[in-house]
């Protein structure tokens, strides 16, 4: 079996469920380019509701991620993402036949309850070996990524042919294919994955909400995605107001997205190269609040519209991609899987606390209003970002031990500790493993794994 590409069962596994979860974030961000045009034409229609609507899926993924990742660890992956599919499929087709905005936040609040994220990441982790892993992970993220960028483009469209309505049942649609390549594609799972690296684990999660490190990232991407969602309860109005049809505005995401994307590259190629990679994260929160102020002092202008919204999303693509793979430096070893958790719901309750906020401010001080308040927000984490520690490089392993008591668990640990290369080792006697976060150009990985198997 070569270790030096993916074997057959981790590429189809990295497809099958890079598809999943990226047709689900589909039907999840489709709303965002057109809702603020077509929530206006439902019953009981306000700017609050109209955020409610656009950030419900927030709160329900935020509270119900880390069970349903604990729930996958007891009852098995597949079965746990499929039930979070039908549950997805059921929101879409209440919000489908609503015609009032309290039955599509009803409908989205559903939606979110279908929280299958940290089960299709474990179940990726468990079909996949050690050192091919980021690479299956990698391929998730980047079909996230796409998901948003298509969801800008097929929205407007969708929704000008369907309506509305339309739009939620091409949605649900979508999790039927989801829920028939889950049970038909996906392979079952074959080897365990230790469940630190995936899984959250209850009695971490308070210790980790106050991780000084990772508390920075955890509120920034509560902020980003707060922004992202809080800004969308306007933009589409703005480009509207500037002369653009909806059914046309794909015709400005494409471009903007695609731009975006090629302008974010060489700034990430040069902070991993540099090793510049805090204070460029600073500076795309900087270019993030640009962006954010440009929004609100230049309202009316088509061209201005749209170097603000190239701005804003080369900074929010940059940080979106980054920040996941600076969280798995910060993190402790052993633990990923409750710091990705608790990330995890941070980015959903961001989106949520966006769409109230923004219908609020909306209602109560104008829509362009929203965006100066998400300015200031954005300058305070700015300032948060300068206590951010200077990151090393360095990659997390998991190895199979002998070890079964404490006392030898603790003798090994030390013996690991003072090896060349090693960062953190944290052993789990109670699963047999041992995790170490290590610096692989000094590391002897050989060597370490001679000492475990003695």
């Amino acid at each position: 079996m070569s270790v030096s590409g993916l074997n057959r069962i981790e590429k189809k596994a990295a497809f099958s469920l890079a598809s999943v979860f990226g047709v689900r974030m589909l039907g999840l961000f489709m709303i965002l380019p057109v809702f603020a045009i077509y929530g206006e034409q439902l019953t009981g229609y306000s700017p609050i509701w109209l955020g409610l609507a656009i950030g419900a899926y927030g709160l329900t993924q935020a509270l119900l991620q880390i069970p349903m990742g604990i729930l996958s660890d007891k009852y098995g992956r597949k079965p746990v993402i499929l039930a979070g599919l039908v549950v997805f499929l059921i929101g879409s087709i209440v919000a489908a036949m609503s015609d009032t905005i309290y039955g599509v936040v009803l409908g989205r609040a559903i939606q979110g309850m279908g929280a299958i994220a940290s089960a299709i990441l474990a179940l990726a982790a468990d079909l996949s070996r050690e050192e091919q892993r980021p690479k299956v992970m990698a391929t998730i993220g980047m079909f996230i990524g796409l998901s948003f960028t298509f969801a800008m483009i097929l929205g407007p469209i969708v929704a000008d042919a369907f309506g509305l309505s339309g739009l939620f049942w091409f949605t649900g649609l979508l999790t039927t294919f989801a829920m028939a390549m889950i049970q038909f594609m996906v392979p079952n799972s074959v080897n365990k994955a230790p469940r630190g690296d995936n899984v959250a684990l209850p009695e971490q999660i308070t210790r980790l909400i106050r991780h000084p490190q990772l508390s920075r990232l955890n509120w920034g991407v509560f902020i980003l995605h707060m922004t992202l969602t809080a800004c969308f309860i306007t933009l589409p109005k703005q480009f509207v107001a500037s002369g653009l049809s909806l059914e046309d505005h794909w015709q400005i995401y494409l471009p903007t997205l695609l731009g975006s994307f090629f302008l974010m590259v060489p700034f990430m190629i040069f902070a991993i190269k540099k090793q510049k990679e805090k204070p460029m994260f600073s500076a795309a929160i900087t270019l993030l609040a640009i962006a954010l102020f440009l929004l609100w002092l230049l309202p009316s202008g088509f061209w201005s519209l749209v170097l603000s919204v190239v701005l804003f999303f080369t900074a929010f693509n940059y940080l979106e991609a980054t920040m996941p793979s600076i969280l798995s430096r910060i993190a402790p070893a052993g633990v990923k899987g409750s710091a990705m958790g608790i990330y995890s719901s941070s980015q959903f309750l961001g989106a949520f606390v966006g769409g109230i906020l923004g219908g609020f401010i909306a209602s109560q001080y104008g829509e362009q209003t929203i965006f100066l308040v998400m300015t200031i927000v954005t300058v305070i984490w700015l300032g948060l970002s300068f206590g951010m520690q200077s990151l090393k490089k360095s990659k997390s392993f998991s190895f199979a031990t002998n070890i079964t008591c404490e006392e030898e668990a603790d003798k090994m640990a030390d013996q690991l500790i003072n090896m060349p290369g090693v960062i953190e080792a944290t052993l789990v006697h109670t699963e047999a493993v041992a995790y170490l976060k290590v610096d692989v150009k000094t590391v002897d990985l050989l060597a370490i794994k001679a000492l475990l198997q003695s």
